[in-house]
């Protein structure tokens, strides 16, 4: 079997290695281990490679938590030491801004970090009926598979909802509908917690009484969605309040329903409002626009700063929403709210101008909203992405062609145990 030196981690997670011209892709390898391989897929350029042994172990590697760690395809990175998981995010954020865009950050941003456990307040489930497992699965799928994990508990779940996971499985086992329940979506709020079983077929009376019941016991609110996530309704208790969570700091209670996007990690979204603001600068008689605004996560603590906000978003419920909250939140007067698609060109090219802008786009990043400025540019733009390939893009539009600088960056670590990369950017613009 042939040997590598690993040399980094790649936005995936697995270790990168050079043998003979070809790039080593080793899954659960880490950064500076000698490791014996496999290759299980060959292509000329790369392969995709498995362990068969270590033969000099890296100081970052840690004992996974979790039982199911190789099997469930909800982290990636258990093995690696929680620190060292940050520093590879940041050195995944640098490859991406440099590979693609030829760009550095003037200034590296400390990363932003909390807990690294029981930190998911959302997450969607998959639900299966298996036979040969004994009856219902419930969790997340298995690593490179369409199939279900065999888990009873979840150490990135909050404890309480870790805790669900066998009662949801007894409870599937004993409904009538057991093989038309494919999905359990999961929205944890600061005092409730929903759960919305995605439907195919009406609970009969039986069926109905089982959900009342285990509403009831587990102290959870229960939704059904038998089509699209609009169509999600409360089914017991039918007048639950709101889920809800705080922005301390700010003085702010933002409310969302359980199929609304929000982070789902409260704890370092907090930390992650607070560098926006930070770098944003927002002041008095300025106009900001808050781009892919959603609930108002954003807008409303910048609105706080006496800025005037504009709030762009897609979904006309969202903003409904984000309306709402500002309301709710004594901010109407500073925050006002337009749908605007805003992967459209000629939609972008008709929002007004702003003194500064702040942008959370999708993974699919925001390259005619960024065009756009072309026209009208902000002197200040604050970037927040969820994927770094569509950041570097969208930074070498801004930088190459609109006179921008890359100010600063620096990964936020949103998901721990994943490789997924969050990330926050500073561009000026001298005028």
């Amino acid at each position: 079997m042939p040997f590598a030196r690993i040399e980094s981690l790649d936005r995936e997670g697995r270790g990168v290695a050079h043998v003979d011209g070809k790039t080593i892709f080793v899954d659960g390898a880490i950064t500076g281990e000698d490791v014996e391989y496999s290759a299980y897929r060959k292509k000329p350029a790369w392969e995709a490679a498995q362990i068969v042994r270590i033969e000099k172990e890296s100081a970052a590697r840690a004992s996974p938590r979790c039982a199911f760690f190789g099997t469930c395809g909800g982290c990636s990175m258990q093995h690696v030491e929680e620190r060292a998981q940050v520093a590879a995010k940041q050195r995944v954020l640098e490859d991406a801004l440099w590979h693609i865009a030829r760009l550095r950050p003037e200034t590296l941003l400390r990363p932003l970090y909390g807990l690294f456990w029981g930190y998911r307040h959302r997450a969607r489930m998959s639900v299966r009926w298996v036979p040969k497992k004994g009856g219902s699965l419930v969790g997340f799928r298995e690593r490179k598979s369409r199939y279900v994990t065999d888990m009873t508990s979840c150490e990135v779940l909050p404890p309480r909802i870790s805790g669900l996971l066998q009662p949801l499985r007894t409870l599937v086992d004993s409904l009538e509908m057991q093989g038309r329940l494919p999905q359990i979506e999961v929205a944890v709020g600061e005092e409730s917690v929903v759960l919305v079983f995605r439907v195919l077929v009406p609970p009969g009376a039986g069926d109905a009484e089982r959900l009342r019941e285990f509403a009831v016991r587990h102290g959870v609110q229960l939704w059904l969605q038998p089509e699209g996530p609009d169509s999600a309704r409360p089914y017991w208790p039918p007048d639950a309040p709101d889920l809800y969570y705080t922005l301390p700091e700010y003085g702010l209670r933002i409310a969302f329903g359980p199929t609304d996007f929000t982070q789902v990690n409260h704890a370092v979204n907090r930390l992650l409002v607070g560098r926006a603001l930070s770098l944003l600068d927002p002041r008095p008689g300025e106009t900001i626009t808050d781009f892919f605004c959603g609930l108002g996560n954003f807008t409303l603590p910048v609105a706080g700063r006496g800025a005037e906000v504009l709030g762009v978003e897609g979904s006309a419920g969202l903003v409904a929403r984000a309306q709402q909250n500002a309301r709710a939140n004594g901010l109407a007067d500073r925050c006002r709210f337009v749908v605007a698609d805003l992967f459209d060109a000629a939609a972008c090219a008709g929002l007004p101008a702003c003194d500064k802008a702040l942008l959370d786009p999708p993974r699919e990043g925001a390259i005619e909203l960024v065009k756009s400025f072309a026209a009208k540019p902000p002197s200040r733009i604050v970037y927040v992405a969820c994927d770094p390939a569509t950041l570097a893009r969208d930074s070498g539009v801004l930088v190459h062609t609109q006179g921008y600088r890359l100010a600063a960056a620096g990964v936020v670590n949103m998901f721990p145990h994943t490789s997924h990369v969050e990330s926050i950017a500073l561009f000026e613009r001298d005028q």
